[in-house]
């Protein structure tokens, strides 16, 4: 079974419900996206209709504050641009280098819905990770280290930490092996809460680090092939649609990158993952 650590009242209260914190729909001085790059934001497009839009981020693309003030995928959301001056706002963000679903809202009234969704907890999101060490990580289980930030330089990382830390947020990962070799494994992972770097650290912790996460101690080759780059995939999302409709699910395909180094190692991908 998983490792599991203690869950006290202090971690649980420091883990509460917070409000996502979604940045408000600019009105003034819309940024120029050149073509090349407005071409590039369309073709990550996976779904899109009166409320709502997916895309597909490739790894690499900083969800906001791109690094050096680099693209990342909320500037270039004035791509879409209307003509009261609003644009499209990112519900979630993602790991610049994970890949994976982004929700988006088009209109402020969905951007308030999916917000209070995602309060309430009403998301369920799936990812898929290739790790190292598979030997440490049992088939299936739930991770529920207690987790801090902890700032170094200009850089942020998450921490385990004692459940009773004056800054402890709760944090739970539930897992499912999907395939495994001696020195690899295809790892299903759904996250109950949405702490920083979340899946990376608790996999990290329990000795079975995602193959090219170089800040949490991944590898980076497996059977003596290349790791290209952070093996994390944001594969499904599933939240109820701001129109009634019900719950909605967008998806992702497996990125080749990701698909190729599973295929090189002789790691099944179930159908459907």
């Amino acid at each position: 079974m998983a490792k599991h650590s203690p869950q006290h009242k202090q971690a649980l209260a420091s883990g509460r419900r917070r409000a996502p914190q979604l940045k408000r729909a600019e009105k003034a001085m819309p940024r120029v996206i050149p073509e090349a790059d407005q071409a590039w934001v369309k073709s990550m497009i996976v779904y899109e209709d009166a409320d709502i839009m997916g895309f597909n981020k490739p790894s690499g693309l900083s969800s906001q504050g791109g690094r050096g003030g680099g693209n990342n995928l909320d500037d270039m959301m004035w791509t879409f641009v209307k003509p009261s001056g609003r644009r499209p706002m990112l519900i979630h963000r993602l790991d610049r280098d994970t890949s994976g679903i982004l929700l988006v809202a088009k209109t402020q009234p969905a951007t308030s819905y999916l917000g209070k969704a995602m309060i309430r907890r009403a998301f369920a999101k799936t990812y898929l990770a290739v790790i190292g060490n598979p030997h440490n990580l049992p088939d299936k289980g739930v991770m529920t280290f207690p987790l801090r930030r902890e700032e170094i330089g200009r850089e942020a990382y998450s921490r385990v930490c004692a459940a009773d830390h004056p800054e402890a947020q709760a944090a739970e990962t539930a897992y499912e092996v999907l395939s495994r070799t001696d020195e690899a494994a295809l790892v299903r992972c759904m996250p109950h809460t949405g702490r920083m770097h979340q899946i990376r650290v608790h996999l990290a912790e329990m000795g079975a680090p995602i193959a090219g996460d170089v800040r949490y101690g991944g590898a980076l080759s497996l059977g003596g092939v290349a790791v290209p780059r952070l093996m994390l995939h944001a594969l499904r999302l599933t939240f109820p649609h701001p129109d009634g409709r019900g719950e909605f699910t967008l998806e992702a395909p497996l990125p080749e990158d990701i698909a190729g180094l599973c295929h090189e190692i002789g790691l099944a991908i179930p159908e459907g993952a």
